[in-house]
């Protein structure tokens, strides 16, 4: 079983994976305009999230609005959508599962149940890491793929976002997290055969007479 420091860093790693999660799910920051080469033009930035659209002027008033109708997404932003939810989801179960079944928590008694429940909140840590980096690097895989189309000059070039940055980092710390319990968290193996009994010969040898 998994000693309480590891428990502890884990459950530190997992919070601030599910903080990110939620940040990269909800700011409107994971393409941002960039401003290279020609366009010089800097009075308004566009920036673009999941949820909204965002013009920030040099002013520094800022006007959001949501998109109409997700199908006007492109393809990587409406999995992107889906995929940090659930992402946000199950990471939220399984650090409720890890706190349930820590060595520092009396949630549960029996000894023999938490590192097994240690072990499933590592899966699930790890699984909704890869849930988080995989929509991210999607999305950042578009992005640099359309800032370097040369056909691409009717509107200005988009760039990464701070929000990319943010989902690899979650999602890192999650598969931190989850790989820690998975190594320290193994369930002990019970055997019955563990100690070996020798008994003396002369002890256990019948006595005989003889004549």
């Amino acid at each position: 079983m998994g000693s309480v420091g590891v428990h502890i860093v884990c459950v530190a790693l997992g919070l601030l994976g599910l903080i990110g999660i939620i940040v990269c799910c909800a700011l409107p920051q994971w393409k941002i305009t960039s401003f290279t080469g020609s366009n010089i033009v800097t009075a308004q930035s566009s920036q673009q999230g999941l949820w909204m659209t965002c013009v920030v002027q040099s002013t520094g008033q800022q006007q959001c609005k949501n998109f109409e109708s997700m199908l006007v997404l492109p393809s990587d932003l409406q999995a992107a959508r889906a995929l940090t939810i659930i992402a946000c989801m199950v990471s939220f179960l399984s650090l409720l599962i890890l706190f349930c079944g820590a060595d520092f928590t009396t949630c549960v008694e029996n000894e023999e149940v938490k590192p097994k429940m240690s072990m499933v909140a590592g899966v699930g840590l790890m699984l909704a890491g890869l849930l988080v980096i995989i929509p991210v690097s999607w999305s950042a895989h578009v992005t640099v793929r359309e800032f370097y189309n040369p056909m691409s000059t009717g509107s200005p070039n988009m760039e990464l976002g701070a929000c990319i940055f943010v989902g690899w980092g979650a999602g890192v710390l999650l598969l931190l997290a989850g790989g820690l319990l998975c190594c320290f968290s193994r369930p002990k193996s019970g055997g019955s055969g563990g100690t070996a009994k020798y008994y003396s010969n002369s002890a256990t040898a019948p006595n005989k007479n003889y004549v």
